[in-house]
């Protein structure tokens, strides 16, 4: 099993469009563990099958989303921003509206929504959801496929939240925030896993940077 790690939005720096291609080979190549995943896999690649147009919000039975798992790999602790719109302690993440480069999408959001800088993003992604959300206003009750990747922060560890998160704190796997969702923990656990073999390498990176191996930082 190997991963890449890539200091901007992802292979090609994201700009792959609306080509549901992308985003069907990013989620076959995703590396997933167990049996429920694999099977969610082939739920999401099904439902691609049938909604080519799952790349936008749009499509009324769900689309595509990119999240991130942030980790610290020297505390292994993760950073959970609290949803506005939600209401929970949840990773960061969101649409893809049209972004078939969902490690970009998840790039993206984690900057936008957490301040952070220098975020390191690794592909290829480390785990697959499929949840509810709730009718809203003007917004029917639909599904979110989400893709999830392994994000390790840089040398910036304070977050600065925007508008779209009422806070955001790094905590460790056996918080309450994440422990009282399943699929969250499950994520936050396989990415602490991943975190560590990537980052295994760094402790012999010449450069001195703490770059994990491969790091295409600039």
């Amino acid at each position: 099993m190997s991963f890449e790690t890539w200091s901007a939005r992802g292979p090609g720096s994201g700009g792959a469009g609306d080509d549901v291609a992308e985003a069907r080979r990013q989620i076959e190549s995703a590396h997933l563990a167990g049996a429920e995943q694999e099977a969610l896999r082939r739920e999401v690649l099904d439902f691609i099958g049938v909604h080519p147009d799952c790349l936008h919000r749009s499509c009324p039975p769900g689309h595509l989303t990119g999240s991130a798992v942030i980790v610290d790999p020297a505390t292994e602790q993760v950073l959970l921003i609290h949803h506005a719109k939600i209401g929970r302690w949840l990773q960061p993440g969101g649409h893809a509206d049209g972004e078939a480069n969902l490690g970009a999408v998840a790039w993206t959001e984690a900057t936008e929504e957490t301040g952070l800088t220098g975020l390191v993003l690794v592909t290829p992604a480390i785990d697959i959801d499929i949840h509810p959300i709730a009718a809203r206003p003007g917004e029917p009750e639909h599904r979110h496929l989400d893709l999830r990747f392994l994000v390790l922060v840089g040398a910036q560890h304070d977050p600065a939240p925007n508008h779209e998160t009422l806070g955001a704190r790094w905590v460790d796997a056996a918080d309450w925030a994440v422990t009282e969702s399943p699929e969250l923990q499950r994520a936050v656990l396989r990415a602490i896993e991943v975190a560590r073999q990537v980052a295994e390498p760094a402790s012999g990176n010449p450069s001195g940077s703490g770059c994990p191996s491969g790091c295409r930082c600039s």
